[in-house]
């Protein structure tokens, strides 16, 4: 869509709002950067949630790991020149790591294998020529992942780390875990399964709590689904005219009408970046287990950890749960496309109601699956799900690549076994920029124990009122387009936000991104937001007069 001359006129302003806020993005980001080269302004993009940090250490390791599996490799050679050798093998290869780590006791990386190896072959138990052989193999990435689902000693560490993040403390559920290409790979193999499988059908009811990740509204309405959306919405002012950003239970209770299949979660939200609270989880504890016991959960928890103390819908309820997690962001990783998808391993609706189906269904899928095994009626739900990630007839090509689920399963050990450490420094890190952000806007930040701090959700709408009255925030409403406020912050002050309205926020609401800028950078974007609003009130008294 071509930029017009004046970007802020109501038809171009309506045009754009049709498109997801990530594509609306891009000409946000060329309004902001015409800006910053005719002016002195700095182009400052907090319009996506790609951290400006990562972890080094899981890093190194993932990188010193390489460095010994292609010294193993070496050990027979077909073409020296050429570089051309043999796939490792594993007899001795753990007495050889040690020795190797040895040789490299004073850097990152060996460290870090260290810990891992000690705590697998010391907790777990596992025969250490095997773990080491999986993980030299792995990152070759010399085989198909075998098990296709999930290697085996990265499925294990990678447990751990989750039930710790996810607040399992010592629970002793046991998930079942499929490791895909970043959790949007998961989204999409989660709604495609479901509906293979006649979990979900066109004209079924699909609840989303609301807002949230934009792919969450737009997925289930694409016509290969054909859902019907029931919206819980968190968007009502609850107290003294600011939002909580919780769900009401007159909301919630949406959820107990059993028509309802399923129900998307992002846990913390985006954008609010805020958990459910307490009393949000026992609702909907006493929702399942007294109206829709076979309600289908899908909760989205890459944000989980920047809450101490989170606890996921996974170990709340996990009969009902499909838990997606991403490392993309706490480990600044999205561009390695890891995370995992868990359901629980002896029981969980998934299954139960496949089993149900009635005959003609289960004759159905008997037939999709029958190339897989002799008895098709037995294959999990989770296993399914890696099947149709590939169309099922490359079931055995299937699973995320070798080395990814390595690396993976070094950032989880790294993750898990410092988690005393790495956890409060990153929260103090996004809670130092969030509190910058809102000190130069003037508004009030109210202190919120189930605030993850990762976004920002921003009702411009509230603070025009608390400032200026309603008959101000009627003026803005009649005159302005809700788009016209981050079109505005682009085109004059090259910051970039995102208009909360495109993740089924507030209309008048922008989402700023606390991860991927320093910590000054937030102390003028709060200017810009309050200047923006400013000027809107300087028009209204201009129209006064």
């Amino acid at each position: 869509m071509t930029i017009p001359q004046n970007p802020e006129n109501r038809d171009y302003e309506r045009a754009l709002a049709k498109m997801s806020p990530f594509e609306i993005k891009g000409t946000l980001i060329s309004l902001a950067e015409k800006d910053d080269q005719c002016s002195t302004a700095t182009f400052l993009n907090a319009g996506r949630g790609n951290p400006n940090w990562l972890l080094s250490r899981p890093r190194a390791a993932f990188f010193l790991l390489g460095e010994f599996a292609l010294s193993e490799a070496a050990r027979k050679v077909y073409d020296a020149p050429l570089g051309i050798v043999a796939s490792p093998t594993q007899r001795g290869i753990s007495e050889r790591f040690i020795s190797f780590l040895d040789s490299r006791k004073n850097s990152d990386g060996a460290e870090e294998l260290s810990s891992y190896y000690k705590y697998m072959t010391g907790i777990h138990e596992v025969d250490p020529d095997a773990f080491v052989f999986e993980m030299v193999d792995g990152i070759l990435g010399d085989h198909y992942p075998t098990p296709p689902r999930a290697l085996k000693y990265s499925e294990m560490i990678v447990r751990d780390y989750l039930r710790w993040a996810m607040g399992g403390k010592d629970d002793p559920t046991v998930f079942d875990l499929f490791p895909t290409e970043g959790s949007t790979a998961g989204m999409c193999y989660a709604f495609e399964t479901l509906k293979q499988n006649f979990l979900l059908n066109k004209g079924d009811k699909l609840a989303l709590l609301t807002p949230c990740f934009t792919p969450y509204l737009e997925i289930p309405q694409l016509a290969q689904f054909g859902l019907e959306i029931v919206t819980v919405s968190a968007n009502k002012i609850e107290k003294d005219g600011y939002h909580d950003w919780q769900y009401p239970t007159e909301e919630l209770d949406k959820l107990r009408d059993p028509s309802i299949k399923a129900v998307c979660i992002t846990n913390p939200s985006n954008p609010p970046s805020v958990c459910l609270a307490p009393n949000v989880l026992e609702t909907l504890v006493d929702i399942v287990k007294k109206d829709n016991p076979h309600l289908m959960i899908i909760t989205d928890d890459v944000y989980g950890t920047f809450v101490e103390g989170f606890r996921s819908l996974m170990y709340v309820l996990p009969y009902n749960t499909m838990c997606l997690y991403s490392f993309s962001k706490y480990f600044g990783a999205t561009g390695w496309r890891v995370a995992a998808m868990a359901i629980r391993s002896d029981s969980n609706v998934f299954d139960d109601l496949i089993a149900e189906l009635p005959e003609d269904r289960k004759t159905a899928l008997a037939k999709r699956y029958a190339s897989l095994t002799l008895n098709p009626s037995s294959i999990k739900f989770i296993d399914r799900l890696v099947a149709d990630s590939r169309l099922v007839g490359l079931n055995h090509t299937a699973g995320l690549s070798c080395p990814q689920q390595i690396q993976m399963a070094l950032f989880a050990s790294f993750a898990y076994l410092r988690h005393a450490e790495l956890q409060p420094r990153l929260i103090e890190m996004i809670h130092r920029r969030l509190n910058n952000l809102w000190s130069t806007t003037g508004f009030k930040l109210l202190p919120d124990p189930n605030r993850a701090g990762y976004y920002s959700e921003i009702d411009i709408m509230v603070w025009a009122k608390k400032f200026y009255g309603d008959d101000f925030t009627a003026y803005l409403e009649a005159n302005y387009e809700p788009l016209d406020f981050v079109i505005r912050l682009a085109d004059e002050t090259s910051v970039v936000l995102l208009n909360g309205d495109g993740f089924d926020g507030p209309a008048w609401s922008v989402r700023a991104s606390l991860a991927n800028l320093d910590e000054d950078a937030y102390l003028r974007i709060g200017k810009a937001i309050r200047k923006i609003l400013d000027g809107y009130h300087e028009a209204y008294i201009e129209s006064k007069k």
